[in-house]
């Protein structure tokens, strides 16, 4: 229902690395939105916290960061 046609996590000691492949109509606002409605999203998520590092310079409460991509082949 939001977009996302597939979704690869990869891990390289203590980070993570999450590629979306979305819809073109796919936006982060919507998944939000979609997400905090959902009970088993946000047992998820809380249960998640429990093992994910927020990166430097995160927002209270940000476990995922927008990448930008410096080079592309």
């Amino acid at each position: 229902a939001s977009g996302i046609l597939a979704c690869d996590i990869f891990r390289v000691q203590n980070r993570l690395v999450m590629i979306l492949e979305t819809t073109e109509d796919f936006s982060f606002e919507r998944k939000h939105t979609l997400d905090q409605s959902n009970p088993k999203v946000q047992a998820w998520e809380s249960l998640m916290w429990n093992y994910q590092q927020a990166l430097p310079g995160a927002k209270d409460g940000e476990k995922w960061m927008l990448m930008e991509q410096i080079f592309g082949l």
